[in-house]
């Protein structure tokens, strides 16, 4: 690992004060120790946010305030969560080791980069890692990668669980930076790679997540199914979050998101209006997923992938509309 200077933030504003000076922050460090170690990343400074005042979990308004440092862990067990965001911690706990989840906060989760082995391994031509230099998953080893939003540059998937369960809830992530606060809903904050993979998100330089607002709670069924090889601590293949609602028979309200599908946590509105006034059946669920799969193309080892969700959706959708009329 290369040398680097670390100090402690005594609060947001003075770590975004140490970003603006070329600092790279830290929290739980369960991604970006592991880049440093392989000098994927290889900051000169660390500035560390755990003494920050960020790691509540606070109400606001009818939804609920996540802070920045609060664990997965916490997030997953705060009683808040559960009873009215119960995807959250459904998708939470369906992700890394308890270990982890101890360590791992909000905001570096989703921060998070990709877990594509090209990405890793640094004698691989990778442009997330090195722009320009090429992208070996093409036609390479790429099982776990995107069938959606890739370009000529990246097919790299997004590798989390909770950003997909946050993007069917509509939360929002609240940023400091130079220029003071802004917000940025969940949908717009992980960036597709187009011909510059290396920018993940739409964070500007300087800027630090400070927290995670959830909406109002919508008394939903909620449902998060991960389809993964086995059944503990490994990246889902697919995965499929949903938030529903039914009335008279009918889906009133429903509301999807997808991992490990695209090179972001996917969500496609269209899905969604085909569902919205229809009676369940097999034959609305396969209309779905040809609605959400009209644009996938697969890269050889991940071919599968393509039926594999639409299966996946249609379970999901099934137990969800199921458990909706009881």
């Amino acid at each position: 690992m290369k040398a680097f200077v670390l100090d402690h933030a005594a609060s947001a504003e003075d770590a975004v004060h140490s970003l603006q000076s070329g600092a790279v922050a830290i929290a739980g460090g369960t991604n970006l120790v592991d880049l440093m170690k392989l000098q994927i990343a290889a900051p000169d400074r660390v500035i560390s946010i755990r003494r920050t005042e960020l790691g509540e979990i606070t109400p606001e308004g009818e939804g609920l305030r996540v802070g920045a440092l609060v664990t997965n862990a916490d997030c997953a067990a705060d009683m808040r969560v559960r009873e009215n965001w119960p995807l959250l911690a459904k998708a939470i706990l369906a992700g890394a080791s308890p270990q982890l989840r101890n360590r791992a906060t909000t905001g570096g989760n989703l921060c998070q980069r990709t877990r594509c082995g090209y990405f890793y391994d640094t004698t691989q031509a990778c442009n997330k890692r090195e722009p320009g230099s090429g992208c070996a998953a093409r036609n390479g080893f790429n099982r776990i990668h995107a069938v959606l939003g890739t370009s000529d540059s990246c097919i790299a998937t997004y590798p989390g669980d909770m950003a997909v369960a946050m993007l069917a809830l509509d939360a929002v992530v609240l940023v400091e930076g130079a220029s003071g606060a802004r917000e940025i809903p969940i949908a717009e904050f992980h960036r597709m790679p187009g011909d510059d993979p290396s920018r993940d998100n739409t964070l500007e330089p300087g800027e630090l997540i400070t927290a995670v607002r959830l909406p109002a709670p919508t008394g939903g069924v909620q449902i998060y199914r991960k389809v993964r090889d086995r059944a503990s601590y490994a990246f889902a293949l697919v995965s499929v979050a949903v938030d529903l609602t039914m009335d008279q028979g009918r889906i009133a309200r429903c509301a999807l998101a997808f991992g490990s599908l695209g090179t972001v946590p996917w969500r496609d509105l269209a899905v969604e209006q085909v569902l919205i006034g229809e009676k369940p059946s097999p034959s609305l669920y396969a209309k779905a997923a040809e609605v959400l799969l009209k644009d996938a193309h697969g890269f050889g080892a991940n071919d599968f992938k393509i039926p594999l969700v639409a299966r996946a959706l249609a379970a999901t959708l099934n137990e969800a509309t199921q458990t909706g009329k009881a």
